[in-house]
C-alpha cells in the first residue's frame, strides 16, 4: 500500500536540543542572552563601520557584510527555538519548517563565503601591499559580497525546490532544533536519492573549495611574513589577520566537529549541542574577536557611544 502524503497539512517536531530532564527555563535564558548579544555585537559593528569614515576600507566592509549575515544567520534559528522552550512546545509547520531550511541555508553559505572573501583581502595586503589599494578596488569588493549573496541565494534556491518535491507521511520527528536538509530528507516517505547526491556535491564544492582557498590565502601569508626582516614588521603582519585566522577556526573547526558528530554514532542531542557552537556561539563571539586589538574598531566603537569635549577628548555623556 502506497503511504500517504499529507504534506499540505502537517507540523514537524524538533526534538534533538534538549530533553524534558534539562532545566528549560536555564536553557530559555541561555540562549535568550547569547542571542541578544550577538544581535547588539553584530549591530555595533555595523554602526561603527557606517560612521566611521577611516573604516571605510575593503577590510571593515566585508566585516560588516559578515556581521549582518551573522545575525541574519542566527536570527532563523534561536527565535523560533526559544518560542519552543516559552510554549513548551517542539511544533513547526512545514511552511515554516521549509522557509527556515531555506534562510539557514542562505545566511551560513554568506557566512561561508566572505570569510574566503577575508582572507583574499588579507592575502592581497599582505603578499601585494603596494597594489592594494588597486587590486581591492570599491567595484570589485562590490563583487565579490554580490558573489557572496547571489551564489549562497541560488545554493538555497535549488536545495529548496528539490526539497518541495518531497513527500512527508507519518515519521514528522526532526533530531535537531531547526530544519536541518539532512534530517529532512531522512524523514521524507519519497525517494531522496537525487537529493542526497546534490545535496553531497554542492556541500563540497561550495564548503570545501572556500576553505581551500582560504588555506591557500594564509600559506602565501605566512610566507610572505616569514620574508619580513624585522619582528615588529611580522608582529604588525600578523596582528592585521588574527582576528580574521581566529574567527575562520572557530566557525570551520565547530562545523567539522558537527559533521564528524553526525556521522559517528552519537545521539541526536549530542549533535544538536554541538551546532550550537558555529550557529550561537561563533557569531555570538565575532564582534568581541575583530574589536578586542582592533585599535580603529575600538576608536569608532567609543565614538558611537561619545562626544567629544572641548578638548577634543572623549567624554561619555
Amino acid at each position: 500500500m502506497e503511504p500517504r502524503n499529507f504534506t499540505g497539512i502537517i507540523e514537524f517536531l524538533l526534538i534533538g536540543f534538549s530533553q524534558e530532564s534539562d532545566p528549560q527555563s536555564l536553557i530559555f535564558g541561555l540562549f535568550l542572552s547569547m542571542y541578544l548579544i550577538t544581535v547588539l555585537g553584530n549591530l555595533l559593528i555595523i554602526l561603527a563601520v557606517s560612521s566611521d569614515p577611516h573604516l571605510h576600507t575593503p577590510m571593515y566592509f566585508f566585516l560588516s557584510n559578515l556581521s549582518l549575515a551573522d545575525i541574519c544567520f542566527t536570527s532563523t534559528t534561536v527565535p523560533k527555538m526559544l518560542q519552543n522552550i516559552q510554549t513548551q512546545s517542539k511544533s513547526i509547520t512545514y511552511n515554516s519548517c521549509i522557509i527556515q531550511m531555506s534562510f539557514f541555508l542562505l545566511f551560513a553559505g554568506v557566512d561561508n563565503f566572505l570569510l574566503t572573501v577575508m582572507a583574499y583581502d588579507r592575502y592581497v595586503a599582505i603578499y601585494h601591499p603596494l597594489h592594494y589599494t588597486v587590486i581591492m578596488n570599491p567595484q570589485l569588493c562590490a563583487l565579490l559580497v554580490l558573489g557572496c549573496w547571489v551564489t549562497s541565494a541560488l545554493h538555497s534556491l535549488l536545495e529548496t525546490l528539490m526539497v518541495l518535491q518531497l513527500s512527508f507521511c507519518t515519521d514528522l520527528e526532526i533530531p535537531h532544533f531547526f530544519c536541518d536538509i539532512k534530517y529532512m530528507l531522512q524523514i521524507a516517505c519519497s525517494d531522496t536519492f537525487l537529493n542526497t547526491v546534490v545535496m553531497y556535491i554542492l556541500t563540497v564544492l561550495l564548503g570545501g573549495v572556500p576553505l581551500s582557498s582560504i588555506l591557500y590565502s594564509y600559506s602565501k601569508i605566512v610566507s610572505s611574513i616569514q620574508r619580513i626582516s624585522s619582528a615588529q614588521g611580522k608582529y604588525k603582519a600578523f596582528s592585521t589577520c588574527a582576528s580574521h585566522l581566529s574567527v575562520v577556526s572557530l566557525f570551520y573547526c565547530s562545523a567539522i566537529g558537527v559533521y564528524l558528530s553526525s556521522t559517528g554514532a552519537h545521539s541526536s542531542h549530542s549533535i544538536a549541542r554541538a551546532s550550537v557552537m558555529y550557529m550561537v556561539v561563533t557569531p555570538m563571539l565575532n564582534p568581541f574577536i575583530y574589536s578586542l586589538r582592533n585599535k580603529d574598531l575600538k576608536g569608532a566603537l567609543r565614538n558611537v557611544f561619545g562626544t567629544k569635549n572641548k578638548k577634543g577628548q572623549l567624554s561619555w555623556g
